[in-house]
């Protein structure tokens, strides 16, 4: 960190700042999240701020340049990024097995690293971050669509009572490739229908299409009552 700073450092560091939370705020924007561009340039706006604060409080009068080893310079940074962590758990929800929102505040909690960076002076570092961060949100959104990941479904069909369809629908669904288990066995709306619910998994990429084709071949064969897909690779 500079021990002198100019208002020209100041006015270079604050505009990095918004450009680097415009770069990265307008990737989460375009994707409906809630923390999009004006929060992202916010966040990154504090902890530039609070940095270029500290530094024009390094004052040197009256001190050796000894004196310096001895200062706590990391006291600020962590403060700012412990009170980023609350904002950050604050756009994580979830609901059931699903939970959305991590990415939005891994996001947050870089902008504001970056956000130390550049209000420090560290104008290299914050803008190669900058562009690390970029990078990881667009190129390798679609790396990360062609992960094959787990998914899962609560399938619920009505069947007559004392049919073999606990374990017909496994036998049904394993070639191809779906795996399910049996999980519930409740009375239907009369005496003369059963509900049966499975637990359907199978992995695939979050680029390949839902599981339509498994909707159809259940729905030839059984009345389907719900299909709820209880997980989602998205965060």
């Amino acid at each position: 960190m500079p021990l002198h700073t100019t208002w020209q450092d100041v006015v270079v560091r604050l505009v990095l700042t918004m450009i680097a939370g415009a770069m990265i705020g307008f990737n989460r924007g375009v994707r409906g999240h809630a923390a999009g561009l004006r929060t992202t340039i916010l966040v990154g706006l504090a902890a530039s701020v609070a940095m270029i604060q500290a530094n024009i409080l390094l004052s040197i009068d009256g001190k050796t340049t000894g004196s310096f080893a001895v200062m706590d310079l990391m006291r600020l940074p962590l403060g700012i990024l412990t009170g980023v962590g609350f904002i950050g758990g604050g756009a994580i929800l979830r609901r059931g097995d699903l939970v959305t929102g991590v990415t939005t505040a891994a996001t947050l909690w870089m902008m504001t690293v970056i956000g130390l960076c550049l209000g420090g002076g560290q104008i290299g570092l914050g803008m190669t971050a900058t562009g690390l961060t970029i990078l990881t949100l667009w190129a390798l959104k679609w790396l990360d669509m062609w992960i094959p990941r787990e998914n899962r479904v609560m399938l619920v069909v009505k069947v007559e009572p004392g049919s073999s369809s606990i374990s017909d629908i496994p036998a049904l669904l394993a070639p191809m490739g779906y795996k399910a288990q049996f999980r519930r066995h409740t009375r239907g709306d009369d005496a003369q229908q059963a509900k049966l619910s499975f637990e359907v998994f199978w992995r695939n990429p979050e680029i390949m299409s839902q599981p339509a084709d498994l909707l159809k071949l259940v729905n030839e064969r059984y009345q389907v009552v719900s299909f709820e897909l209880t997980s989602e690779s998205r965060h």
